[in-house]
């Protein structure tokens, strides 16, 4: 009788690693996202979690091209910072350190005049 034993390397390898956005980032995010479904501004969001980058996609509907991505890029945390705000036409429009104010260039934008 014989066995086959698969080589160990391949039992224990890890998944390949992803980006994702923490609980308290999510939190923050969605909070914003709230404010401007309430305000009907936008309509639908996704999220993707690659390798290198974790994205939260803002939609004004749902089949278009995203309003805005707010991303995660933790490789930039000593540069740049790892949260940016980057437009329709992919343009970076904010980059920093802390999501709170990195998102403030948008909340600037649910702000309206009343009359």
């Amino acid at each position: 009788m014989n066995y086959h034993v698969p080589p160990t390397s391949t039992l224990h390898q890890m998944p390949p690693s992803q980006v994702a956005f923490h609980r308290t980032e999510l939190s923050v995010i969605l909070s914003l996202y709230g404010r401007f479904v309430a305000a009907g501004e936008w309509r639908d969001y996704g999220i993707s979690c690659l390798k290198d980058v974790a994205i939260f996609s803002v939609f004004r509907r749902t089949a278009e091209t995203p309003l805005y991505r707010i991303e995660k890029r933790p490789k930039m945390r000593d540069k740049q910072g790892m949260y940016a705000v980057v437009g329709m036409d992919g343009q970076i429009i904010r980059r920093g350190h802390d999501l709170k104010k990195v998102l403030r260039v948008l909340e600037r934008k649910l702000i309206r005049a009343v009359e």
